[in-house]
């Protein structure tokens, strides 16, 4: 691959990337959601009750970015924060009832943006795609590409 190639590549992936979340964000916010929250909500609704320190790390943003997210969501009434029972310097972070209801927002916004970005697309060329990108994510964190293909189809599972 030339060097002309290996820049238009990422370009490319950069755009896709882009317009992909700008899409999403359009659809969120038809919701009240803004950019950002969605992941925190979704990373919540797979596992409630994590500290912010927590879902920063999961969410790969740094710590007062989830605080800021967090308070926006408690603010709009989807999530609480509570004290841990162990240590009294330490929250938690729970969806409440209306933030569970509007997890299937969330999710039809995300399917729809999915079915626009795929449009035109096989299921063999979707799954190949899929491959690609969790082995380019798993090249970027740093780490072994089957162990981070094996973690991501676990997660995928889970959530399905």
């Amino acid at each position: 691959m030339t060097k002309t190639d290996k820049v238009a590549l990422m370009a490319r992936l950069h755009a896709a990337s882009r317009l992909s979340r700008t899409a999403l964000a359009s659809r969120l916010l038809g919701h009240g959601f803004y950019a950002g929250q969605d992941q925190v909500m979704i990373a919540l609704e797979r596992e409630d009750g994590q500290t912010p320190g927590r879902l920063a790390l999961r969410l790969g943003v740094r710590p007062p970015t989830a605080t800021k997210t967090i308070n926006r969501l408690q603010a709009q009434g989807y999530v609480e924060k509570r004290a841990s029972s162990t240590d009294a310097r330490q929250a938690h972070v729970f969806l409440t009832q209306e933030g569970r209801d509007a997890i299937r927002a969330i999710e039809k916004a995300v399917r729809k943006t999915e079915r626009q970005a795929l449009r035109g697309l096989g299921k063999k060329e979707q799954k190949t795609l899929l491959k690609l990108l969790v082995h380019i994510e798993a090249n970027l964190n740093g780490i072994e590409a089957k162990a981070f293909e094996d973690e991501t189809e676990e997660q995928t599972q889970d959530a399905a």
